[in-house]
């Protein structure tokens, strides 16, 4: 899918360290932290699943590197993970509102070559809420050379429990800490007036109350007026506005440079009062656009927001930006219109957003799980309840099934059978003809209805027909599920949805076939599902074939006299790929950086792999925004997808490839395949090879149906290890027959006919209201392929994020459950860097909503934790989730070791050597 504007090119700026600082200096009274330099060995510090020792100068060099200070220094060692290192607690020491600065003195020894990164980091603990982490700074360090990691922290309240800690090196590498300063930079008075002067509008002269002071053209010349048109258009507020004249370009437009009042990290909220004149142009989109100009002198566009504006009346434009990184300069500006029609402007704001209170968890009464809301669905009562839509006429016939329809029977378990009663629809003179009932006092809002139906055609259908359970919601249409029909038989629609604003009217009917085909319709239903009851099958599911039965075995010196002692196994990491979407620019941005490397262990970029990114005018390549986010996946051990090759919807396909005569365009899609994947030749286990080819034909339609399967023949030649995936769109939710499961089937076996190694099928999984049921049939039915299923951009969107995230828990639950699955891409998780609006897990500013607790509560749920004793004979048997373990004996001297658990159907024996 497209990516929202934001996630455009953005190459950042390095972070700037005091190289003149030898060491952490400050008021040694004024510093929170306890033994900040070691002179009483590890007192008040806690090594973090790994050791520690304080080594004094008498004892001479570690590794070549003696203390900064001539003193003592702290050694971390027997790091297992990236994010071992030593803690200390200050809890209680830290004042809401006020800013603290943090220095410290760290470098590094054992088995390195090059250089690796020491962070500086808060843990933030509170009952009944996922615990937070906030990094404060991030130095590159390299053996025989003490560096300084520093950064400053502010929070606007006081945790349960705060635990400041030093993390980062590679598994293996000790950890070496001269000294920690934390000291106190500014009162909380003066902190609270520097956010209060920040609340006010950026804009200077944003009513143009001083002319055009501050305002200039963008290509264009800008006027000033009080009236226009024969004083047919007059100021919406105040005595004038002003007008973007003389356009030539569509990005032609009115611009204010707001360098140094934009703040990296802060959201803004935008307002403009907007309209059109001129060129004949009654109607068009009018677009606020940030530029933006990295330290490197990159250009980056951050698309705000849009709005159709018209000729006859004054509309209000609103959006809202976030920088991630430190910009060299900022103009924010108008643009959109086609040339020669003005942009006229009355007023422009640009203020702090402020934090909107979550909205709480919605109170449903009597939610009457399971019950039909539709009256006589089993037509025992002639076509009592229905009534034709338009001027179609029908009856009550006899012989449809006397069973649920499959996804029903999911839901509902063990029914009453069907009555057999059917309506005929007859005289049918339009598509959307069929039979309606009102449903409006019936339905709730927030609840999650579940759609099914058996419809069967009449005689007379030329070719294949859809036929959609539809919902009238006062003026929206809403898809309630859909299925393609070609014979006369019986099928299942299954379908679902949700409303989450209190409508005057709803109605549900029945439609799709062409004119003059008549339509045959039984045992609708429209029932709220109970997810809860769901969820309970799942974890039974999730623990048939996500877990696996294990005993330790514990041998070597001293193993013969464990019996009885203390065994406690912590799983680190679940082994099943959970990933995200990145983009470029939101890795400048630390506090991104911090959420996505602690809670996901694969990524996909969102742009930056596809071809109109990396080649955007023939022969001009941008291959360095993908390199900068691989570096960091690879610095953090983070698989990737690559996403994608080609694109086949020719919308998304750049201009200059879509004027290519028919050979030139072979020559290049050869040479995009030659260019990429020898590039980055092992370094992406997947690849999306031409997605969306349900949706799209470009290439095939260009260059015949023989392309799509070179593609991957090409792809696996020039790179053999990645995994070749076929990707597209409601696959899963039963509302679009173009790519349901039994279409997605038959394409992917015609590939395969043709001899594409096709090695994996990639479902994006962008769904409304899921309903666990609709979502499992679809794996299922795609299951009998036997190749890996992985959901590749998965996001749900609801305002409520409650209700948010309890859909994402529907589908986490269901990929988990389900054998077929074997991983799932979120499709990003930041608010404002997402394709779809509310659908994040993190607000802007980098607080955990209801919807990211949700997701952090279930990645919890899913490791496993054992305490207990070793038996007679040695051994400690549990049962756990695959992935990464420390058991810790109990023993005079602590021992500690890590092991895997992989998949399998015998209990896995770990041999333990101590």
């Amino acid at each position: 899918m497209e990516e929202n504007p934001q996630m455009k090119s953005d190459n950042g700026n390095s972070e700037n360290f005091n190289q003149n600082m030898m060491s952490p200096t400050g008021n040694s009274a004024s510093n929170i932290i306890v033994n900040h330099d070691f002179s009483h060995g590890l007192h008040s510090w806690h090594p973090n699943c790994c050791n520690g020792f304080a080594v004094s100068a008498e004892f001479g060099k570690r590794g070549e590197l003696s203390a900064r200070s001539g003193g003592n220094y702290a050694v971390v060692t027997n790091r297992t993970e990236c994010w071992q290192g030593l803690e200390q607690d200050i809890t209680g020491k830290i004042s809401p509102g006020s800013s603290y600065s943090v220095s410290a003195c760290v470098g590094v020894s054992g088995p390195l070559s090059g250089s690796t990164d020491v962070l500086a980091t808060l843990k933030i603990e509170n009952n009944g809420s996922a615990t937070s982490y906030i990094l404060i700074g991030k130095t590159s360090v390299s053996k025989e050379k003490w560096e300084i990691v520093e950064g400053s922290f502010s929070l606007s309240t006081m945790p349960e429990r705060l635990v400041f800690y030093l993390e980062g090196p590679s598994p293996g590498v000790e950890l070496l800490i001269d000294s920690v300063v934390i000291s106190c930079s500014s009162s909380s008075k003066s902190k609270s007036a520097r956010i209060v002067a920040g609340d006010g509008n950026i804009i200077i002269n944003p009513k143009f109350e001083e002319g055009l002071n501050n305002w200039s053209g963008r290509g264009c010349k800008v006027a000033l007026h009080d009236s226009m048109a024969d004083r047919k258009i007059v100021p919406q507020s105040g005595k004038v506005f002003a007008s973007a004249t003389e356009r030539t370009q569509n990005w032609n437009g009115i611009q204010q440079e707001i360098t140094g009042r934009v703040q990296r990290k802060l959201a803004y909220n935008v307002e403009a009062v907007v309209r059109i004149f001129g060129n004949n142009a009654t109607n068009a989109s009018v677009r606020a656009t940030l530029w933006v100009q990295t330290p490197g002198c990159n250009d980056q566009y951050v698309g705000i927001a849009n709005v159709q504006a018209t000729d006859k009346d004054w509309v209000q434009l609103q959006g809202k930006f976030l920088l991630n990184g430190s910009p060299s300069r900022v103009v924010i500006y108008l643009e959109g219109p086609p040339p020669g029609a003005d942009i006229l402007v009355n007023a422009l704001v640009v203020k702090h957003a402020e934090k909107i209170p979550p909205s709480p968890p919605p109170v449903i009464e009597n939610p009457d799980f399971g019950v039909n809301i539709i009256t006589n669905s089993q037509l025992n009562d002639g076509t009592n309840g229905w009534f034709p839509l338009g001027n179609c006429n029908f009856s009550v016939g006899l012989g449809s099934p006397h069973i649920l329809p499959p996804m029903v029977r999911a839901s509902l378990g063990v029914h009453e059978p069907l009555s057999g009663r059917y309506i005929h629809v007859q005289n049918r003179t339009q598509t959307w003809m069929g039979p309606a009932q009102m449903i409006t006092a019936k339905v709730k809002l927030f609840l999650t209805y579940q759609v099914s139906s058996w419809v069967r055609l009449g005689s007379g259908a030329n070719g294949p027909q859809n036929v959609n359970v539809a919902l009238g919601v006062d003026s929206q249409w809403v898809n309630g599920g859909q299925v393609e029909i070609n014979d006369d038989r019986w099928h299942e629609i299954g379908g679902s949805f949700r409303i989450e604003k209190q409508p005057s009217k709803v109605m549900v009917y029945i439609q799709g076939p062409t004119a003059g085909v008549d339509l045959m319709v039984a045992g609708v239903q429209i029932f709220p599902v109970d997810r809860e009851a769901r969820f309970k099958h799942l974890r039974h599911q999730t623990d048939l074939i996500r877990k696996r039965d294990v005993i330790l075995k514990f041998s070597g010196a001293g193993s013969s006299s464990l019996s009885g002692t203390s065994v406690k196994v912590v799983q680190m990491q679940n082994s099943f790929p959970i990933g995200s979407c990145i983009s470029r620019t939101n890795i400048d941005n630390e506090d991104f950086v911090n959420f996505f490397v602690k809670n996901f262990n694969w990524a996909v970029f969102g742009n930056e792999l596809k071809w109109y990114w990396t080649e955007p005018q023939e022969g001009n390549f941008n291959y360095k925004d993908a390199d900068d986010l691989l570096a960091l996946c690879r610095n953090y051990n983070i698989e990737t997808r690559g996403h994608c090759i080609f694109w086949e919807v020719q919308d998304t396909v750049q201009q200059w490839i879509q004027a290519l005569s028919k050979d030139d365009l072979k020559k290049a899609v050869q040479s995009r395949l030659t260019d990429l994947l020898t590039r980055y030749k092992g370094k992406f286990r997947h690849y999306d090879v031409n997605n969306e080819m349900m949706h799209g034909s470009f290439y095939q339609d260009r260059l015949g149906k023989d392309i799509r399967e070179n593609m991957f023949k090409n792809a696996n030649q020039l790179d053999p290890s990645a995994t070749l995936f076929v990707n597209d769109y409601h696959v899963e939710d039963g509302c679009d027959t173009r790519s349901c499961p039994e279409r997605y089937i038959e394409h992917i076996l015609d590939l395969q006919e043709q001899g594409a190694p096709i090695g994996g099928i990639g479902i994006q999984g962008h769904i409304d209201s899921p309903v666990g049921p609709v979502v499992c049939t679809a794996l299922d039915k795609l299951g009998i392929l036997g190749l890996p299923i992985w959901f590749t951009e998965l996001d749900v969107s609801s305002g409520n994020e409650h209700v948010r995230g309890e859909d994402l828990e529907v589908m986490l639950r269901e990929a988990f459950a389900h054998p077929a699955v074997e991983g799932v891409m979120l499709w990003g998780f930041w608010e404002l860097f997402m394709s779809r609006d509310n659908a994040h897990l993190v607000n802007a500013e980098g607080d955990i909503n209801e919807t990211g607790r949700r997701f952090l509560a279930l990645k919890h749920e899913w490791l496993s934790h054992a305490r207990g004793h070793v038996d007679e004979q040695g051994q400690f048997q549990f049962r756990g989730f695959h992935g990464t373990y420390v058991v810790e004996l109990d023993t005079a001297s602590k021992v500690t070791k890590t092991f895997v658990v992989e998949q399998g159907n015998s209990p896995l024996f770990v041999p333990i050597d101590l």
